[in-house]
């Protein structure tokens, strides 16, 4: 068990001591999904080598060992092995590319990347460190997929349902000028980018809700200036609670042999738009067809998360986005039966894996769950009083549907470090 996240000097000198008798895996975030990550490859005896960001400058502990400051949750859990920092890839790609290859000579094996946030997952992509393999698709790919523009063109081509969406701007590729997509769309309405990372720099959000004329040309003025491509979306009136998500491991053979599990989001706190708090598996084949249609057409492989909301005024799901990574709730396809990690590692190494079949499931994380029956008086709790019995007690790791995202009394080191930072006055940077 890494209990503290070592300088990236501390981790090759670490990695120097240590060996491995079969490739062990880049995990990187090591927050909540990278934690989910970690525990499923973990439970096939695969180590884990958590890489992330540090959290400040480093310090020697009692030990003579040089660490830094780190509040995500992946360690000090049992299924990471060994646990660093790295160079930020969003501020330096060569320097996090020279740590990542450093840190694969001195485990003196190669190693599976898995990056559990899009700038993670884009930096082994793009940066193709050497030593490290990696089970998903290539940049090119990937950036077609995460790309919005062609995304929704082919919805388009492929008759899948998506919000009313056009692309701005004067050259070939626009769909409307702002002005005429505002006709069209009404107010408010939504601009997002076509590639969400250069938004969220220059922003700080991957989307903006405007409500008039004026907020909009604003927006779409700052992106032109920022060289950022833009769409503007109707606003969509989503079902609360009916959000669907297909979590699937499409090998490198292609969708008949993906592995494949639909999730509806049924809490998300704040609830109408937040992060997910209680998914559960759900039967909704036309959701996985069209889902693996558009993974299909982009000859995508890898894991990945397409997001559908239920649109009322429609009456009918709408693509909204795909994650070509694993997300927050990715434990909980792996308890259903789809082990999406071992899957992917499995592909690109000698491993095995096979699922024994999807059984129904429902994750929760705890934090957000308790603090909104404590903070919305319109909330009712979902859970059953046998849910609360085994959570208490511990028995639904080995009885009962449910899951969780961080709370395992068999691995409790996560639970303990969330209570210790919940009441600090700082937030990791990471909400998965």
């Amino acid at each position: 068990m890494a209990d503290r996240v070592l300088s990236t000097a501390a981790l090759i000198d670490a990695l120097a001591d240590a060996s491995f008798d079969r490739p062990p895996a880049l995990v990187s975030n090591a927050h909540i999904t990278g934690l989910g990550v970690a525990r499923a490859l973990a439970a096939h005896d695969v180590p884990v080598i958590a890489l992330d960001r540090a959290g400040g400058p480093p310090s020697t502990d009692d030990d003579g060992i040089e660490t830094v400051p780190h509040d995500g949750l992946a360690p000090p859990s049992e299924a990471i092995d060994f646990a660093g920092a790295v160079t930020y890839p969003l501020d330096d790609l060569d320097g996090f590319r020279a740590d990542v290859e450093a840190i694969v000579e001195a485990a003196g094996t190669e190693a599976v990347a898995f990056g559990c946030m899009d700038e993670w997952a884009l930096a082994y992509a793009e940066a193709q460190p050497d030593g490290v393999r990696l089970p998903f698709s290539g940049i090119d790919v990937v950036d077609d997929v995460l790309n919005k523009s062609k995304l929704y063109a082919t919805c388009e081509d492929l008759g899948v349902p998506y919000p009313e969406t056009y692309r701005l701007g004067d050259g070939p590729e626009a769909d409307a000028t702002p002005e005429e997509a505002a006709d069209a769309l009404g107010f408010p309405l939504v601009v997002k980018p076509a590639l969400k990372r250069e938004f969220e720099e220059a922003f700080g959000t991957n989307v903006i809700e405007v409500d008039d004329h004026e907020s909009f040309t604003k927006v779409v003025d700052e992106a032109r200036e920022a060289e950022i491509d833009v769409m503007a979306q109707k606003r969509v009136d989503v079902a609360t609670g009916e959000d669907h998500s297909l979590a699937s491991y499409v090998p490198p053979s292609g969708v008949e042999d993906a592995l494949a599990v639909v999730g509806n989001a049924a809490v998300r706190f704040p609830r109408q738009f937040g992060t997910s708090c209680l998914v559960e598996t759900v039967d909704a084949p036309e959701i996985e067809a069209r889902a693996l249609a558009v993974l299909e057409d982009a000859g995508y492989y890898g894991i990945s998360e397409s997001e559908f909301v239920y649109d009322a005024e429609r009456e009918e799901f709408l693509l909204l986005d795909v994650n070509t990574r694993p997300w927050k709730w990715i434990s909980m396809p792996v308890a259903a039966g789809a082990n999406l990690p071992m899957a992917a590692y499995a592909a690109v190494t000698d491993a095995e894996y096979e699922s024994d079949g999807i059984e129904p499931t429902r994750w929760v994380y705890l934090r957000d769950y308790l603090t909104l029956l404590a903070t919305d008086d319109g909330f009712w709790d979902v859970l059953r009083g046998e849910d609360w019995g085994r959570l208490v007690s511990g028995a639904f790791e080995t009885e009962g549907s449910l899951t969780t995202g961080v709370y395992r009394p068999s691995d409790p080191g996560p639970a303990e470090k969330l209570l210790q930072t919940a009441f600090l006055d700082r937030e990791y940077y990471c909400s998965c």
